[in-house]
């Protein structure tokens, strides 16, 4: 029997650039967390560029977890894990009410340690909840991690600075269109391996045009060391207090409760649903990796949901595939100039690219949702009011403004929020007692007098 293509062996350059792909599309999902923690710190740029390293590595050690895996460590299909930015909000908390900033760092990373250790105890359990995640909960939510990735690429495409001058310049809109359309013009017209790659194409190219203008800076590869390595607690050795753990203990569920939902998403995408022993494996990959990862100075790690995009969007599905791009993250740890190498790819060409692979997350929760009965009253509200729900952070980004802090980690995502809906209303709708039938409605604005006609 032939294996399934998750477990599809590739030909080495295939594995290589397709792996290349995989760390272009999350790079600066990577990076962001530390530049943002490290600048409200204060850190020197060498320590700010070694802390970045030290994120990259620890990203390729938990992508190992996820996609190689131990035991029952590791959900076995083609995720990428990295610094989830869930846990920017509350880190830099917890540096403002720090008053020696040099103590910032290492309450942080035992933070993370102990909701790390934690998770990884709770995952068991915290899988249990696959069972309410059928069709129509799963199809909102991964239609959910598409919209709202989508601004992360609109950000992209207006430039670096948001508060610079020219941010959403016609420059920077430019390159990301351009970008895009290499993107699209190489899926349409080519086939194969060159059309399997397109999204990678696109980023050499747009970076190319990128020149002319101004924008492409090679600086970083010009001042960056060829060999580091994340020297274990290397900003001290890490500090136990309560109300950081508590803060990042949020930060975990939130973590969880996405990675959940992507496993799923992914599952759905690969064809190999995520079962209740997937989703606890891939849990355990994810705590551990954010459990070991302060000891080399990283932070916490989860499953990144732009990579899912470029799952479906190139239909390559082997888990050894993105398992080599995690050796590229590792190797970027260890090598800060060959990281400098991606970090030269302009925003704007990086936004273009992310148009299509966060765009195609959210086309595959539509396909879900085909799937899902919607011409059932009660599943037509699920996926309304979830899909409501989750977009609030993104449409109304203040809405929660008067919550505390904590409740703000939970609620400001808009993945865990709408997933939460979508599992609620279903239990509602769809398990807790019987009432009207829910086949009885085709639509939810239905008049009672249309129904007693049809019966």
């Amino acid at each position: 029997m032939a294996d399934h293509p998750v477990d599809e062996k590739l030909p080495a350059l295939n594995m290589a650039t397709s792996g290349l792909q995989h760390v272009a599309a999350m790079y600066a999902g990577v990076v962001a967390p530390p530049l943002i923690v490290g600048a409200a710190i204060g850190l020197s740029a060498t320590d700010l560029t070694f802390l970045t390293g030290a994120c990259l590595f620890t990203a390729g050690l938990a992508t190992f977890l996820q996609t190689l895996g131990f035991w029952k460590i590791g959900a076995r299909l083609p995720f990428v894990n990295g610094v989830t930015f869930a846990g920017v909000a509350p880190m830099t908390a917890i540096v403002a009410s720090t008053e020696d900033k040099s103590d910032a760092l290492p309450i942080i990373f035992g933070a993370v340690i102990v909701a790390g250790l934690l998770g990884f105890l709770a995952a068991p359990v915290f899988c249990k909840a696959v069972r309410f995640f059928p069709p129509v909960v799963t199809g909102s939510v991964i239609t959910l991690i598409g919209v709202s990735l989508l601004p992360v690429a609109f950000g992209w495409a207006q430039g670096p600075d948001p508060r610079a001058d020219d941010y959403g310049s016609t420059t920077y809109l430019t390159l990301a269109g351009i970008t895009l359309l290499i993107v699209l013009l190489l899926r349409r017209f080519t086939r194969g391996f060159v059309k399997q790659i397109a999204v990678l194409l696109g980023l050499i190219v747009g970076t190319l045009v990128a020149i002319p203008f101004g924008v492409t800076d090679f600086s970083p590869v010009a001042h960056a060391d060829v060999v580091g390595f994340p020297t274990p607690f290397h900003f001290g050795a890490p500090q136990f207090q309560l109300a950081a753990i508590l803060s990042l203990c949020v930060v975990m569920v939130v973590s969880m409760t996405e990675s959940t939902a992507d496993m799923l998403a992914l599952g759905e995408i690969v064809e190999r649903p995520a079962d209740e022993k997937t989703i606890a494996a891939g849990l355990r990959a994810d705590t551990l990796g954010s459990a070991i990862s302060p000891l080399f100075n990283g932070f916490m790690c989860s499953a990144f949901a732009q990579n899912i995009g470029l799952v479906a969007m190139t239909r390559i599905r082997s888990r050894y595939v993105v398992a080599t791009g995690g050796g590229f993250l590792v190797l970027m740890g260890l090598c800060p100039m060959a990281a400098s190498l991606i970090a030269v790819v302009p925003r704007p060409v990086l936004g273009g690219a992310g148009v299509v692979l966060f765009g195609s997350v959210a086309a595959s929760g539509i396909q879900t949702l085909l799937r899902a009965g919607l011409d059932r009253d009660n599943n037509v509200l699920i996926v309304a009011v979830s899909l409501a729900v989750g977009i609030i952070p993104i449409t109304a980004p203040e809405f929660y403004h008067a919550f505390p802090e904590t409740a703000k980690i939970v609620l400001d995502s808009g993945i865990s929020t709408g997933c939460v809906t979508a599992v609620v209303l279903n239990l509602l709708f769809n398990h807790l007692g019987k009432g009207r039938e829910a086949h009885d409605v085709t639509h939810p604005m239905e008049s009672g007098q249309e129904i007693a006609a049809a019966h």
